[in-house]
């Protein structure tokens, strides 16, 4: 069951980011739910199992919207690799956790997003309506962080998400 639900969950979340939250957009933003789910699995899971869960699920969402195909996975993936690390080495029933995981995690994935975009795209430049958008974004991924970081703990420590979780 545990292994259905991991594998259902990111399409569920980017189903709910490109529907439900376009209605409750700040600015035109919403919140990165497969991003959220990526970083969550990371901090349960460790580096290796969220860098291959991080490059699926990205995968997933590249194929979805119908862009270059890799740029979502390899950010997804390296984003998940690094916050994996925290694994052992953080408190997991705090929610300051997901709230400040959420927020490195975002961070560090439109970094990435950035730096491959000005690589790969011939006059690509930074202006105040992406760095806005970048904000927007930021801010509605760590304030939709708390409930679900709670939901995945809840989920993970006697839920559906807990290792050896049969049907």
């Amino acid at each position: 069951m545990r292994a259905l639900i991991i594998v259902l969950l990111p399409f569920l979340a980017l189903f709910l980011q490109t529907t439900f939250f376009r209605s409750f957009s700040i600015q035109g933003a919403v919140p990165d739910l497969l991003l959220i789910l990526v970083i969550f699995y990371s901090v349960f899971n460790g580096s290796t199992k969220g860098a291959v869960y991080g490059v699926a699920c990205g995968i997933w969402e590249d194929l979805y919207q119908g862009r270059i195909i890799g740029v979502n996975a390899i950010c997804k993936g390296i984003t998940a690799f690094i916050l994996g690390r925290m694994q052992g080495e953080v408190f997991q029933e705090n929610i300051l956790v997901g709230v400040i995981g959420v927020l490195g995690g975002t961070i560090i994935n439109v970094a990435l997003l950035f730096m491959i975009s000005f690589l790969a795209i011939p006059g690509f430049s930074l202006n105040r309506a992406i760095l806005a958008d970048v904000v927007y974004h930021g801010v509605y991924n760590v304030i939709i962080s708390a409930p679900i970081y709670i939901w995945y703990l809840r989920s993970s420590r006697g839920g559906v998400l807990r290792e050896g979780q049969s049907i």
